[in-house]
């Protein structure tokens, strides 16, 4: 029986009160997933943690985008194709503009979540970008005393696409490999007999990474999926994204187990 963990997007800037994008009751969240790990790593095949790495000047940060007045769009403004056609909002260098207009209408053509500018986070070599302690911690003791390798999998590094799901950008970008569809991960997961799911979050990147993975392996796989409930969290007032994902994902075979029962 190969046990693999898919640990999503455990960083700083998500799980520590302090951070720029905390998800309430994160903390907690990974307070009990590194006390998992440490219970029970020797049971566990293979460790893969996501990480969300991003830059400034990215599509869905405040500096991507001005208005009329040169201000910037507030965090947790939704920015949406007839306000980029009506010139609401604009991208703040001149020569990307028509592609930002593109960018947003294939958000809707493809069905993915409307445009938010977020808070900047999970910037690339800042202390939010780092995994949280406690899980970092609980992954090296596992590297050491198991003498395997984490897989660690970066994701969401390019410009001009969201990046919420570990597999594919919203947007891929052919020119751009990082946004296209990662299968070398989906490779390494497929060799797991029980994937079990925690990070944040799930309203967001958890969501989308798991119902992309269900989607690649097929229906019939997805008896595989266990999710640690109790180690994810949905950002605030998105809490119905997350409890109608759990619901979808059980309807298609997903288990829900909670850290401190499962494997005792």
């Amino acid at each position: 029986m190969k046990i693999h963990l898919l640990a999503i997007d455990c960083q700083n800037d998500f799980c520590n009160p302090k951070g720029n994008l905390f998800v309430p009751g994160a903390d907690d969240d990974m307070s009990r997933l590194s006390k998992f790990i440490n219970r029970v790593e020797k049971k566990i095949d293979r460790i893969h943690a996501t990480l969300d790495s991003h830059k400034v000047m990215q599509v869905f940060h405040p500096a991507f985008w001005i208005n009329s007045k040169n201000e910037h769009p507030n965090a947790f403004t939704v920015i949406t194709a007839d306000d980029v056609k009506k010139g609401v909002w604009q991208t703040t260098l001149m020569g990307l503009r028509t592609r930002g207009v593109d960018y947003v209408e294939a958000l809707s053509a493809r069905g993915r979540y409307p445009l938010v500018i977020w808070p900047y986070h999970c910037l690339i070599g800042s202390w939010g970008h780092a995994l949280i302690p406690s899980v970092s911690d609980a992954i090296i003791q596992w590297e050491k005393n198991r003498k395997r390798m984490a897989d660690y999998c970066v994701k969401g590094d390019f410009y001009f696409s969201e990046h919420y799901g570990a597999l594919e950008a919203e947007v891929p970008a052919p020119e751009e490999p990082n946004t296209m569809l990662n299968t070398r991960l989906i490779k390494a997961l497929q060799e797991a007999d029980v994937l079990l799911i925690a990070g944040e979050a799930l309203s967001h990147c958890v969501k989308a990474t798991v119902e992309q993975v269900a989607d690649s392996f097929g229906d019939e796989n997805i008896k595989k999926f266990v999710l640690l409930e109790d180690c994810c969290s949905s950002v605030g007032s998105f809490e119905n994204i997350g409890k109608n994902f759990i619901s979808d994902m059980v309807k298609r075979g997903m288990r829900i187990e909670r850290s401190t029962d499962y494997l005792a």
